[in-house]
């Protein structure tokens, strides 16, 4: 993982109270208000829907890499500041706007990264809402799931099947329907060897997908444990990058006939390009600090190399995705917390230290469980 700004000494959080909570109705949330400093828990007024906006009350939100980006104002354009992240909410609909039709109080839906799109541009009216130049992102343009309460579009919230555990749906409303999308951008088939480059929050639900898609897939990381857990998904093979060259032992098994780069470093996107085989396609996901990486143009053209940009889903590849774990297809990897513990849990990230999706527990008097892996002994 790239270098980041400490979050300033792990779990040492700011707690601040709103001198105002005799007025309004208040609610717990994690703000960023500098990006060299740690998040600050505060009493914050609950917020009120607009025309076609909901309020929902937060059961679960999954801590995603790009939420400490957003907290580290790493990328060029920056959110504004003070703001709530958090894109990978799970909650219940406690209060509705005027003019939303298409949920109603009591409904268990997501709050994805796309807050909001325009809806009439080419790439929305064409299915690729995620691509419009007006959209708003969930913790990034506006406030997010770190909160209690958080406000949305109705008509961008993703509507949680009955059945799912609101624990689960939070990290495949965004580790999920990003991976989902890479493997049907990289054309993945049952002939292909997937490589799977960074297993984590977002990779070992990518190896789960490229083996639904009915692929040979190799994990690449640099954890043991990650790796053992990748086996235990279904990955064919286990490249330990640390140990070996993974371009080296991948082109030894014919090469990847695609790739996906999902470990925030601009190596392992140079290691996933070495490791493809004529006609490969690499697939580029993660987002490092570091917005470079050194492809060769040579054998990019020789090669007939395809590269190709994938961010996040659709709302359409949301709804695959929640019927592909409704019918147990697919096991989230996770671990709870408490909001409470927000700054040690981004430097935990920041160390490698998580195996797959931290996820913050804001049902009332929730308080932190003990970490642990839920894996159970049949995945697929």
């Amino acid at each position: 993982m790239p270098n980041a700004p400490s979050s300033g000494g792990g779990d040492e959080t700011t707690f601040v109270t709103s001198t105002n909570s005799h007025l309004e109705k208040l609610m717990k949330a994690a703000v960023v208000r500098d990006f060299r400093q740690p998040l600050v828990i505060e009493d914050r007024p609950t917020p009120t829907p607009g025309y076609g906006e909901i309020v929902v009350r937060i059961e679960a939100s999954g801590l995603c890499h790009t939420d400490i980006h957003a907290a580290h104002g790493d990328w060029p354009v920056k959110p504004a500041l003070p703001f709530v992240p958090g894109h990978e909410g799970v909650g219940i609909v406690t209060r509705v706007g005027a003019g939303v039709t298409r949920v109603k109080d009591g409904d268990r839906v997501a709050l994805p990264w796309l807050g909001y799109a325009c809806g009439t541009c080419e790439f929305c009216v064409s299915g690729w809402e995620t691509l419009c130049l007006h959209q708003v992102n969930t913790g990034y343009g506006m406030d997010g799931a770190y909160a209690e309460y958080a406000k949305a579009s109705a008509g961008y919230v993703g509507i949680v099947p009955v059945g799912i555990d609101p624990f689960d749906a939070a990290p495949l409303s965004c580790a999920g329907v990003t991976t989902y999308k890479a493997v049907k951008s990289s054309g993945a088939r049952s002939s292909d060897l997937v490589a799977i480059f960074g297993v984590g929050g977002l990779g070992h639900l990518a190896i789960q997908y490229a083996k639904i898609a009915g692929a040979t897939v190799v994990a690449v990381d640099l954890t043991a444990d990650k790796l053992t857990m990748a086996s235990e998904l279904g990955a064919d093979y286990t490249v330990n990058a640390s140990e070996e060259d993974p371009a080296q032992v991948i082109q030894r098994l014919g090469g990847a006939d695609a790739a996906i780069a999902l470990a925030v470093s601009p190596r392992a996107f140079e290691q996933a390009f070495g490791s493809l085989r004529r006609k490969g396609t690499l697939v580029f996901v993660a987002l490092p600090a570091d917005n470079a990486v050194r492809i060769p143009i040579f054998e990019t053209v020789l090669n007939g190399i395809t590269i190709v940009g994938s961010i996040v889903g659709t709302r359409k590849d949301l709804d695959e995705v929640y019927e592909l774990h409704a019918r147990g297809r697919t096991h989230v990897i996770r671990e709870t917390r408490s909001l409470d513990t927000v700054n040690q849990a981004f430097q935990d990230v920041l160390d490698g230290t998580v195996n797959a999706r931290i996820v913050f527990d804001l049902r009332d008097g929730a308080a932190a469980e003990p970490v642990q892996r839920q894996l159970t002994a049949a995945v697929l």
